[in-house]
């Protein structure tokens, strides 16, 4: 019998912690982690040198990787997707993934405040084991589109607090 596969999806600012859950979540039995930064850098990672890059290639990579993960859930496997579930657009092309899977979900909202995420941020950028490097400019660009995840969208949201 094949268990009801789950799609996990993160929410929460750049270094809020979205990696770190998103191993943890995939450590569970049956259950495989995609990560967008490692499938970015390794397909797009010279050419990704603006905010306009990111979402040009990011978009590219959802397009692709649609049908996979769709199969991968119907074939009873949880995912989790290390991609950001930060705007409703995102968590759009999200639910389009459950939903056409017929499976379960479960949106994990992380709440950390912006000094912790620039603190990690920081720390994160000394250590170079990261896929891109964030300075602080970037940070607040990036952070002036986030839009948290709001009851009426419909999510089963787990909020994870710092």
């Amino acid at each position: 019998m094949v268990e009801q596969a789950t799609l996990h999806m993160i929410c929460g600012k750049i270094a809020a912690g979205k990696s770190t859950l998103a191993r943890s979540l995939a450590e569970t039995p049956g259950t495989i982690l995609i990560r967008e930064d490692f499938w970015l850098s390794e397909l797009y990672g010279d050419q990704i040198q603006t905010l306009a890059d990111y979402v040009k290639f990011s978009a590219k990579l959802r397009t692709a990787l649609k049908p996979h993960i769709v199969d991968l859930l119907r074939s009873g496997l949880s995912v989790v997707l290390d991609f950001p579930a930060n705007t409703i657009d995102l968590r759009l092309w999200m639910r389009d993934l459950f939903e056409t899977a017929g499976c379960e979900h479960q949106l994990h909202l992380i709440d950390v405040s912006d000094d912790v995420c620039r603190e990690r941020l920081r720390k994160r950028n000394a250590t170079g084991e990261h896929e891109f490097q964030v300075s602080d400019e970037q940070f607040e660009r990036v952070s002036r589109h986030y839009q948290p995840p709001v009851e009426a969208e419909g999510f089963n949201i787990r909020i994870h607090p710092a």
